[in-house]
């Protein structure tokens, strides 16, 4: 198999609130699964920040990349938005400035080393690898809570005398 198929996803517990990402990577057969998060975020940005981690994980390949994600913000974003943003100095079409310019960014210029193809799937539609995308997120979203309740604990704990 001459291609890799990547499908990501983001969440977040609040909008914005600890959130998480996921992907999961298929290449030769394998699969690779990444994910993490972020304690004060948004949904949108755990979306990005899926597609940049696994998009960056594969840099080095010299295979066809797929990438599948159920976030019309993302995919439309990159095949179609970032033009006009850049050329209206990184304003919206109501002259607003774009929201996660920063990620925006770092995806155009991995986009610029590797050619993506770019596919929108249904989210919780019963596709199996967008499925364990969103569990990884969902994952991720647990970890920054749990971190959020042990520092919380270690500051109580601290004080007490």
């Amino acid at each position: 198999m001459d291609e890799i198929h990547i499908y990501t996803d983001g969440a977040c517990s609040g909008n914005p609130g600890p959130g998480g990402w996921g992907a999961v990577i298929q290449e030769n057969h394998e699969t690779r699964e990444l994910f993490g998060g972020e304690d004060h975020t948004t949904n949108n940005r755990m979306e990005m920040l899926s597609t940049i981690k696994a998009l960056e994980s594969v840099l080095d390949s010299k295979k066809i990349v797929h990438l599948h994600t159920d976030s019309t913000y993302v995919k439309d974003g990159i095949t179609s938005w970032v033009k006009n943003w850049q050329k209206n100095n990184w304003k919206t079409a109501s002259n607003k400035p774009v929201k996660n310019q920063d990620l925006w960014q770092k995806l155009i210029a991995i986009c610029d080393k590797k050619e993506v193809s770019w596919h929108w799937v249904k989210g919780h539609a019963g596709h199996p690898e967008n499925e364990r995308a969103d569990f990884l997120a969902r994952n991720g979203v647990m970890q920054q809570m749990m971190k959020a309740v042990v520092e919380e604990t270690a500051k109580k704990g601290s004080s007490i005398s």
